[in-house]
């Protein structure tokens, strides 16, 4: 196959399809957008040209006859582990999808491809990792990174700054499309059902229901007939039929919030469930069909707990089709400030307050906490300086929390040591680290094409220059 000519600055585009009108429909497509684009026609090939030159992105089919899509990103990502592939395919294969996710895939396009969403789809995946758009984070000032869930509930948002967060909201946006059921692991208060809801927004059932359950709220016997209901004379008092919350989201989604508290014997009807896609209500005699989506959510040491026999190891591995391992606010700081201010302007405008200016002394406390409820414990934290009105006692009541921390714990671990020099030191050096992985990847992938790589930071090419000979980077030797 011929190969466009190379434009410097134009980002490199590696078509993968066995089917030769599918390569020049999607070259074409590519090229009108002034990309420069090579093309594939099998596995072999793509692996062949990726060896010698790495592209910027690939576009690789899942269903190709020698050597399947898979396999052939999986030994491109042996190559290249950072290698950007979207995955193309004609049939949305459950399997296939989440077997690509956790081979590192950034999205999913299903034939025909249609103009405007590969567009879309390529802007997402070519997208530097910015290095000024993540300074004003730190800095404290309004970001684009976090996305309202409901327009009516200013409490369900998704942020994603960190780097685990934007990894899993990019898994979000794959998952999302596919019918598999999904486990949410994470400490209490880190936004599970946020992430759930999400799920659930992106899905084609987006226009149906979301019905969540709390499996610790209600006992066994209790839980059971709120899940499944029951039917009039199933027990005593019983006067008339009642829907269950599966019956409630057919078609839609339900989350099974800390599902790890659920009952063994409880967890065999819904493994039914899963299995055979019917459930029975108490006191029925037929099974009734349930097109629901299932999402799981815990908080509990799931492999302890199939050791200790109070979770079902079958229901685990059901349930377990993608697994979204959600990181405490303790291990994403760099999300704090953000989060404080959108509290800070939600509690006032809910609370009918002045809004307050969150200054540095009050950042750099909350900087510095360990926040062991996480972002609930966040919230509830904006809300009592809400009402309070009352920065100093904010402030004394995080020293003392994080004072009496250092006695419970006197000797920390040296990487959290930086968290107590200050809030400019913080952000010098969030920002550098920030800076030289962005440099250094951005250099590495265009072979360092300095020019190349000044484009895609969004930098001019003095400044990259200058930032080159801050972080004293070299050239890789050639052996």
């Amino acid at each position: 196959m011929n190969t466009h000519s190379d434009t410097p600055g134009t980002p490199r585009i590696l078509v993968v399809d066995d089917e030769p009108s599918m390569l020049l429909y999607t070259r074409t497509l590519l090229e009108t957008e002034r990309y420069s684009v090579d093309t594939a026609s099998s596995g072999e090939e793509a692996i062949r040209k990726v060896q010698a030159r790495a592209p910027d992105l690939m576009l690789l089919d899942m269903s190709m006859p020698t050597m399947s899509g898979l396999q052939t990103m999986e030994a491109c990502k042996k190559l290249v582990p950072d290698q950007r592939i979207i995955m193309v395919s004609c049939v949305t294969d459950t399997n296939t999808v989440v077997q690509a996710m956790k081979l590192g895939a950034l999205d999913y396009l299903t034939k025909p491809i249609y103009k405007a969403e590969l567009d879309a789809v390529i802007r997402r995946s070519l997208s530097p990792r910015p290095l000024e758009n993540d300074i004003p984070v730190i800095h404290f000032t309004a970001t684009t990174d976090m996305e309202q869930i409901d327009p009516l509930d200013n409490d369900l948002f998704f942020l994603a700054v960190s780097p685990a967060m934007k990894q899993i909201r990019a898994q979000i946006s794959i998952v999302a499309k596919v019918d598999v059921p999904i486990l949410i692991l994470g400490e209490s208060g880190v936004g599970k059902e946020v992430l759930a809801r999400l799920i659930h927004k992106l899905s084609h059932r987006a226009q149906k229901s979301f019905v969540r359950v709390n499996c610790a709220a209600l006992p066994a016997d209790l839980l059971e007939s709120e899940l499944f209901g029951y039917e009039s004379g199933a027990f005593t008092g019983a006067t008339r039929s009642k829907p269950g919350k599966f019956e409630m989201a057919n078609h839609g989604t339900i989350l099974m919030d800390e599902i790890g508290e659920m009952n063994p014997l409880l967890q065999a009807k819904l493994l039914h469930v899963l299995q055979d896609g019917q459930y029975s209500k108490l006191g029925g005699r037929s099974n009734v069909t349930a097109d629901v989506r299932i999402l799981a959510a815990t908080n509990i040491d799931i492999q302890k707990a199939i050791a200790q026999k109070t979770f079902r190891e079958d229901l685990f591995y059901r349930l377990n089709a993608f697994t979204m391992n959600v990181p405490p606010l303790r291990e994403r700081r760099e999300e704090i400030p953000a989060l404080l201010k959108h509290y800070i302007a939600r509690y006032a405008e809910k609370y009918n307050q002045p809004p307050l200016y969150e200054s540095e002394r009050l950042i750099s406390a909350c900087l510095r906490y360990h926040w062991p409820g996480n972002l609930r414990e966040l919230g509830n934290f904006v809300k009592r300086y809400i009402v309070l009105q009352d920065e100093t006692m904010a402030v004394a009541e995080l020293e003392e929390k994080i004072r009496l921390l250092k006695v419970a714990s006197p000797a920390p671990e040296k990487t959290n040591n930086h968290w107590d020099s200050g809030l400019k030191s913080l952000v010098r050096s969030s920002r550098d680290q920030t800076e030289l992985k962005a440099i250094e990847e951005a250099l590495s992938n265009t072979h360092w094409n300095r020019k190349l790589a000044a484009m895609r930071l969004n930098i001019s090419y003095k400044a990259l220059l200058n930032k080159i000979k801050q972080y004293h980077l070299k050239p890789p030797v050639l052996e």
